[in-house]
C-alpha cells in the first residue's frame, strides 16, 4: 500500500460539503485505508493499493460531484514524492517568516511543483493576484500550498 495526499483546488471550508468529515467519507467510499484530513485546506491523506495516480485522480473527481454536489480538480502525490520534495530543500536560507510567504504550486498534469517565495509587503491583494496570475500563464489545473501546509501533509503521512 502506498501513502498518498490527494490535494483538492478550491476547497472553501465555508461550504459545509466541503468539510473534513465529508470529504473523508467519499474517499473512505472509494475503498482508501487511513484516510484523514489535513488542516480544512482540501488535503486528505489516504492508503491504496494503486500505483496508477492518474486513475486514482479520475475516481476522486468523479465522486467527488456525485457524493457531495461539488467539482474539484485532484492532484495527488506519493509520500515518496513529497518527501523529495522536502529533501530538495527548495526554500533552504529563506525564514518561512513575514515578509516571506513560502508556496508550492503543484501541477497536474506533470509531476513537477512551482516553489515561489512572495513577499507580502509588496503583495497589494494578498496572494490573490499571486494565484490570478500563476492561473493565466499555467492553467486551473492547478493548486497552491504554503511551504507549513506540505510540512503538515508530511507528518500526517508519516502516522
Amino acid at each position: 500500500m502506498t501513502t498518498y495526499v490527494a490535494l483538492l483546488r478550491g476547497i472553501m471550508p465555508m461550504n459545509p460539503n466541503m468539510k473534513g468529515g465529508k470529504l473523508k467519507g467519499v474517499f473512505e467510499s472509494l475503498g482508501f485505508k487511513d484516510v484523514a484530513t489535513v488542516i480544512a485546506s482540501g488535503n486528505v491523506v489516504f492508503r491504496s493499493p494503486s500505483p496508477d495516480t492518474a486513475a486514482l485522480e479520475a475516481n476522486i473527481e468523479k465522486a467527488l460531484p456525485a457524493q457531495l454536489g461539488f467539482t474539484s480538480t485532484t492532484i495527488i502525490r506519493s509520500q515518496q514524492e513529497l518527501e523529495a520534495l522536502a529533501k530538495k530543500n527548495p526554500f533552504k536560507g529563506i525564514k518561512d517568516e513575514r515578509p516571506n510567504y513560502l508556496v508550492v504550486t503543484f501541477f497536474k498534469d506533470r509531476k513537477k511543483e512551482l516553489c515561489t517565495v512572495l513577499n507580502t509587503d509588496e503583495l497589494r491583494n494578498g496572494t490573490t493576484t499571486f494565484m490570478k496570475d500563476i492561473e493565466k500563464q499555467h492553467g486551473k489545473e492547478i493548486t497552491t500550498r504554503t511551504w507549513k501546509t506540505v510540512g503538515r501533509v508530511l507528518k500526517k503521512m508519516e502516522k
